[in-house]
């Protein structure tokens, strides 16, 4: 058979072996065209939180595929973006009351780092220009967010030269549930990094929670008010980053729900449609949004994708927003989360493996971080023997599986991540 010209993502292309075919899905897992099933356990990039040919997701595509499929935004509107846009700042963190539309998460974080430097621009402090981000961090992969990931660790050091310079602090430390002292420490270093660059900082970015692609770090909701308190006393705005976050994954619907605040900025994808069409969405405040209210010509905010508010990924937006109200996700999230509880940190003993470093769970996501990435070469191949689709990467095997995910299911992906330690 010829080989494909699809390029693929982040592939060696001298040793990549052929991808598998997907022809077909259903619940939590997809079909391959030789007649195999895997039980999908990262939802494709973390995003088909309803999992596979979802029946009311693909009837809301159709049915607005009927009626209208796209139209640009500029100067224009429809019902299905003005109802998303009414619907996200209802069920977001209270005053994001704003919702600029992009087509993906990178696209969204490039908006809210744009739309910080203008703001600080328009309110006279144009020295405001740079960003402050944490070690471990991934934003995306286009220029601007490949700037505000990780320089020493991320995976887009050999642009370096090609990207502009911003700050870093160092990755909070403390977990999920640490006390108050050992939030301390991270928080005084947050704090040591603004007293020194605070003069040209535009904006404080994070994943909160949970710093997904740069390692999985979870960190404590105390860090999130710390953070939300330094930025207030020293007039940076504060981004958070839910591409990932968002929509359950970490146990309640957003990240900054376990802190109980609301960042001047927050941006939203992934889950954002089920997974089922792309599209993204950055909230902002009154606070934001009115400084761009003016006369001259460089109030209006010069940004504008082509597919922006795409009818098609609006609809099946709204479509799994109800889902996920009406059939009560953040139960079945909590219910993942015990499953995945019990099974890689109660009743396992990964945490005494040689090869293992750190076991942890947060919401619908669990990690076993090894010493050495050559511990888990071979991994995906062993799983795949065992019907689950497991795709690692650096020094980190985790799952990050769909909601609709049955408890048996659950437990045969966390099974099979124990297994390959025996």
């Amino acid at each position: 058979m010829t080989q494909s010209p699809v390029w693929h993502p982040y592939a060696h292309l001298l040793t990549q072996q052929a991808a598998p075919k997907v022809v077909g899905g259903e619940g939590a897992r997809f079909r391959l065209e030789n007649g195999e099933t895997l039980l999908d356990a990262t939802c494709s990039w973390w995003c088909m939180i309803h999992g596979y040919s979802h029946p009311r997701l693909v009837a809301a595509i159709k049915a607005q595929a009927d009626t209208l499929c796209h139209v640009m935004l500029g100067g224009l509107t429809h019902e299905p973006a003005d109802r998303l846009a009414r619907e996200l700042v209802r069920i977001t963190p209270t005053g994001l009351n704003h919702v600029f539309f992009s087509d993906s998460g990178s696209v969204g974080m490039e908006v809210a780092m744009k739309m910080a430097v203008q703001y600080y621009h328009l309110r006279g402090k144009p020295e405001k220009h740079r960003m402050l981000s944490l070690m471990k961090a991934y934003h995306g992969d286009t220029s601007g967010c490949m700037a505000v990931c990780d320089p020493e660790e991320g995976m887009h050091s050999l642009f370096a030269g090609y990207l502009p310079r911003h700050h870093f602090a160092p990755a909070p430390t403390a977990p999920y549930d640490a006390d108050p002292e050992t939030v301390a420490q991270d928080l005084a270093a947050l704090r040591a990094a603004l007293e020194r660059h605070h003069h040209e900082i535009a904006a404080l970015l994070m994943e909160p929670l949970l710093q997904a692609a740069g390692g999985l770090n979870m960190t404590s909701p105390e860090y999130l008010k710390g953070a939300r308190e330094l930025c207030d006393e020293f007039d940076v705005l504060l981004v958070f980053d839910e591409v990932a976050t968002g929509f359950g994954r970490t146990g309640k619907l957003f990240a900054a729900d376990h802190a109980a605040i609301t960042p001047d900025i927050m941006v939203l994808s992934k889950g954002l449609t089920g997974g089922y069409l792309g599209h993204a969405a950055t909230l902002a405040t009154d606070r934001v949004h009115d400084a761009f209210i003016g006369d001259s010509p460089l109030h209006a905010f010069m940004h504008g994708p082509t597919f922006m508010g795409n009818p098609l990924a609006c609809r099946v937006a709204l479509e799994s927003l109800a889902v996920f109200e009406e059939e009560n996700y953040l139960d079945k999230i909590a219910r993942l989360n015990r499953i995945l509880r019990t099974e890689l940190l109660e009743e396992s003993a990964l945490h005494r493996h040689p090869r293992v470093r750190d076991v942890r769970v947060l919401g619908a996501t669990a990690v076993i971080e090894v010493q050495d990435a050559t511990a888990l070469q071979g991994v995906a191949a062993f799983a795949r023997t065992r019907g689950v689709w497991l795709r690692p990467f650096g020094r980190w095997l985790y799952t990050m599986p769909a909601y609709i995910t049955p408890e048996a299911d659950m437990r045969h992906i966390a099974q099979v991540m124990k297994d390959w330690f025996r």
